[in-house]
């Protein structure tokens, strides 16, 4: 109910009249089973712009971390982040993993939307990064086929880009791509060749979206590097 009143009252009609932001390509999106919104991630906003432009709702996996805030700030950060269609997960390996498979493979079988970012992360410099294999996992564990609709946000990092705390005001653009479907693997899931082969094909569709720059790299990778250069300045610049 919530999401309903804050998606169509409240927080639907502000962006749409802050941020004026267009969308090419919605009549891609199925009008009912299991789908994959597969995304770029340029800002965290991503999550905000992309549920309010169809008319499904779309399921996002955040970190827990979110969920679990202590005091009056915890509590409303917690429950705006349910109430906007974040399910929590824990980031890090093994189990928890796992258990972030499990969470998403949930939504599918129930034959929602979700929304994955196969990045992994955001980009931190605005350019598209190598896919990870999680969402080919997911593709290939589902209990029944799962369509997947490629989705380009366009100068969502404008907004807000990384660091930033308050939003600019800038337009921004959503194009939602042709449909794909992989029951051509059916029988394959465990062969780590194929889940590569899917994760390409879907970045290579966004790629084809998008007009970024494409790295054949993780972002995480370039993040962890910035973030210890930055590191490293700012010890050196200490008296």
């Amino acid at each position: 109910m919530l999401y309903w009143v804050l998606k169509h009252l409240f927080a639907g009609p502000l962006v749409r009249a802050t941020f004026r932001p267009w969308v090419r390509g919605i009549e891609n999106i199925p009008a009912k089973g299991p789908v994959i919104l597969a995304s770029n991630h340029l800002s965290v906003v991503d999550s905000f712009f992309m549920p309010l432009s169809i008319d499904r709702r779309v399921y996002f996996l955040a970190k827990k971390e979110y969920f679990t805030g202590t005091g009056i700030k915890g509590w409303l950060t917690a429950q705006f982040f349910k109430s906007t269609g974040m399910l929590p997960i824990d980031r890090g390996g093994g189990a928890a993993s796992e258990a972030s498979l499990q969470t998403g493979l949930r939504v599918l079988s129930e034959g929602r939307v979700l929304g994955i970012y196969p990045e992994g992360t955001r980009s931190p410099d605005a350019r598209m990064f190598r896919g990870r294999t999680g969402i080919a996992r997911m593709i290939m564990q589902a209990d029944k086929p799962v369509t997947v609709v490629p989705v380009v946000m366009v100068d969502t990092e404008r907004v807000l880009p990384i660091g930033a705390k308050v939003p600019r005001l800038r337009k921004v653009g959503m194009v939602f791509g042709e449909p794909l479907t992989f029951t051509r693997y059916e029988g394959m899931a465990a062969d780590r060749f194929v889940l590569r082969s899917i994760t390409d094909e879907i970045m290579s569709e966004l790629h084809a979206l998008s007009n970024q720059d494409y790295r054949d790299i993780y972002a995480s990778s370039i993040r962890t590097k910035m973030d210890a250069e930055a590191k490293a300045l700012a010890a050196a610049q200490k008296p």
